[in-house]
């Protein structure tokens, strides 16, 4: 049973009535914080306490058990021990509840014995067709006025707001709970998933689409349940329906050592950080480094319209914050934008004559509220500008208030995002306050303003985009699949170079003309066919670094440097590896020298299979500048990996070079998303390196391996 309709997480979010197991009448204890947070904040439906051991708790009738419960219940919070909790969900399943959280700790995250309990409870929860948010969480709150309900131990009631917030960890939701309270940040949903034994990111992103109260959701994961349906889910949301949302996640784990530390902590299985890159860039998920920013973006998502560009106008009464947020603008990848001569005419006749006419406009020191509301409406007027930011510092002849009321005026019927920048604490706190009741969100240095205006930029690119299709190329996957059901019958675990490009010829994929040899005589044979010069590989199921022990060599002109280096071959493995078996020696076309690129493929535990691009030969492993992408992927997909790389512009071209054949580079990568999801029994596929050239000239495969999965 998985249920992922919104209707199904309806009443979970908007119960008429809740039962508090294990309510309790200390106010420091977890049943204690929980029903007193649920009844002492407006909560609007009947709530159950059920405690045996209680006859009220704070003026509110306790039941002994939840068949004493007189009326239906919606929802079913459980805060008992970890080993009561099975039976307790069988309590749930005979009272008719199909909602419940339970808040318990001991399960998944514990392992051991704690791992079989969530086993029991997962199967309970199948069982009774009960919709279930954790085990081990904080809970949920659903801040509508409608509902107003507080179900966690957190020590705080948010304000409401459009905001939705999704953690797996319970221990960060207080802390963000008092960040928010403290910067006066509203949540329409603030939940904690804990270990996801029911409810997962995919179910409640599914209910938050439909949301009429969330405008932005916000994540904190440690793992993804099933990766391939988050990234649908997502590039939904994100970009494909009429009211679309932008997500915002923080993934933990980005290091070794911080993954070891999330699978201690929920018990999650983690991918590579890389692959949640992939993931994130797929479906359209801004990924964030830390809490700040999380909410600095979301501040700006929730109060501003998205930009329509990425150039961006500076208004600003002091010249070194506007140089600072200049130089943020261009590392961020923003524009400055070049302001019409109407625009600079409007702000030549309201500003006196030492003032900064270009962008960033400095309205001087001594401005006040007429000249920033002067500059402001110039340049939210100039088509050439896609948003604003205004910078103040408080200086003694600044009117504070009055200038933030002028900028939240100046904000309203205009599709164009004002950021704040008052910069201070103390003395802006007011006109902050005013910034804040206009819907304009502050910073208090430029940097982040700019921060955030730049991912409202990346996200109005990806509404944006071109949209394509997976592209199918006609191929002889019969063949293939027959070649590696073979090979896995003969009990390989890696193919040899004839083998790899025998399934490489079945998609399609350009390469070197070439031949297997046994003997000498049949590689002077094929060279003659081939044509010289050539190059010479060994091939044996015993070795796959074949440079290495002097197994490959290059360039061979003629056939009396033939049969010197096919005997050289021959030597080296035999001196360096005696026991070696060599079936024989791969004759190859010599490649015209290219661009040399690296394809690949590797299978994901989470994801399936995982693509990868970058520089070929030796940059591969010294410079790890690879970009990776979920298969299948579509058209637009392929000219994003190859855009992704740091050395892309080698590619482009550098210093008077031709740019590379690009439309046979996303073919060959396209080919390889088809490849990855239709031959099954592939654990690894490299291509290094494949030379490209110039446009027009197409690529040739040089090298591939193929490593099979194990039996």
């Amino acid at each position: 049973m998985k249920q992922t309709q919104t209707k199904s997480l309806q009443t979970l979010f908007c119960p008429k009535s809740i039962a508090v197991i294990g309510a309790s009448r200390r106010p420091e204890s977890v049943g204690g914080s929980l029903f007193s947070n649920l009844l002492f904040n407006g909560y609007k439906g009947i709530l159950y306490p059920v405690n045996p051991k209680a006859d009220s708790i704070f003026g509110v009738r306790c039941y002994p058990g939840l068949s004493d419960v007189p009326g239906p219940v919606d929802l079913a919070v459980l805060i008992v021990p970890n080993v009561v909790v099975p039976k307790t969900l069988d309590e749930c399943g005979r009272k008719g509840i199909r909602n419940a959280i339970i808040i318990s700790a001991g399960f998944k995250e514990v392992g051991g014995e704690g791992t079989l309990l969530e086993q029991a409870v997962k199967k309970k929860v199948r069982k009774y067709k009960i919709r279930l948010i954790g085990p081990n969480c904080l809970g949920i709150i659903n801040t509508d006025g409608a509902v107003s309900m507080n179900a966690t131990f957190g020590r705080t009631m948010p304000i409401e707001g459009n905001i939705a917030f999704i953690s797996q960890s319970g221990a960060l939701c207080t802390a963000v709970l008092d960040y928010a309270k403290g910067e006066k940040i509203g949540f329409s949903k603030f939940i904690s998933m804990g270990n996801k034994a029911d409810i997962n990111e995919n179910d409640l992103l599914l209910f938050l689409k439909d949301d009429p109260k969330t405008k932005v959701v916000l994540l904190y994961l440690e793992d993804l349940a099933d990766g391939r349906r988050f990234i649908e889910i997502a590039r939904e949301i994100t970009g494909e329906v009429e009211n679309r949302k932008p997500i915002l996640a923080i993934k933990s784990g980005r290091t070794p050592q911080g993954a070891r530390a999330a699978s201690s902590h929920t018990g999650s299985l983690m991918g590579s950080d890389e692959v949640y890159d992939a993931v994130f860039a797929q479906c359209g998920v801004l990924r964030v480094d830390t809490i700040e920013e999380l909410f600095d973006y979301a501040r700006a998502f929730s109060k501003q319209p998205i930009p329509r560009g990425r150039k961006v106008a500076i208004v600003t009464n002091a010249g070194g914050p506007g140089i600072m947020a200049t130089d943020a603008a261009i590392r961020y990848g923003l524009d400055l934008a070049v302001l019409s001569k109407s625009t600079t005419h409007a702000l030549r006749r309201a500003l006196p004559s030492t003032a900064n006419l270009a962008n960033p406009v400095d309205v001087i020191g001594d401005a006040r509220h007429d000249r920033y509301e002067a500059a402001l409406r110039a340049v939210l007027k100039d088509p050439s500008v896609d948003g604003t930011i205004v910078i103040l510092t408080p200086q003694a002849m600044t009117d504070i208030e009055e200038i933030a009321r002028v900028i939240g005026k100046a904000g309203k019927n205009v599709l164009k995002p004002i950021l704040g920048c008052f910069m201070g604490i103390v003395d802006v706190s007011k006109g902050v306050r005013i910034l804040e009741d206009h819907g304009i969100p502050n910073y208090k240095f430029p940097e982040a303003a700019v921060r955030s205006f730049s991912k409202m930029v990346s996200y109005d690119w990806w509404v944006g985009r071109p949209r394509t299709q997976f592209k199918h190329f006609t191929v002889q996957k019969k063949k293939a699949r027959s070649l590696i059901q073979r090979a896995i019958r003969a009990k390989k675990h890696y193919l040899s170079d004839i083998e790899t490009f025998q399934i490489l010829d079945c998609y399609g994929f350009p390469l070197l003309r070439h031949e297997l040899a046994h003997n000498v005589t049949e590689a002077l044979h094929a060279a003659h066919r081939i044509g010289y010069p050539v190059a010479l590989k060994v091939v044996s199921p015993h070795i796959i670094h074949k440079f290495d022990v002097g197994g490959v060599l290059l360039n061979i002109k003629d056939p009396n440097e033939l049969i010197r280096s096919y005997d050289r071959i021959i030597d080296s493995i035999r001196t360096k590896i005696p026991k070696a078996h060599i079936t024989g020696v791969h004759v190859q076309e010599m490649a015209k020298t290219g661009k040399e690129v690296f394809l690949g493929m590797k299978q994901d535990p989470h994801f399936g299979p995982i693509l990868l691009f970058g520089l070929g030969g030796i940059y591969v492993e010294a410079l790890r500048d690879v970009s990776f992408r979920v298969a299948p992927i579509r058209e637009f997909g392929a000219e994003r990996m190859m855009e992704g790389i740091r050395s892309y512009p080698i590619l482009r071209g550098l210093r008077g070079e031709k740019p590379v054949d690009f439309k046979i580079l996303a073919e060959c990568i396209l080919r390889l998303s088809q490849f990855s999801v239709e031959l099954e029994g592939i654990e690894e596929l490299d291509i290094n390196p494949m030379m490209v050239y110039a446009t027009g000239g197409g690529a040739k495969i040089c090298d591939a391996r193929i490593i099979l999965k194990p039996a």
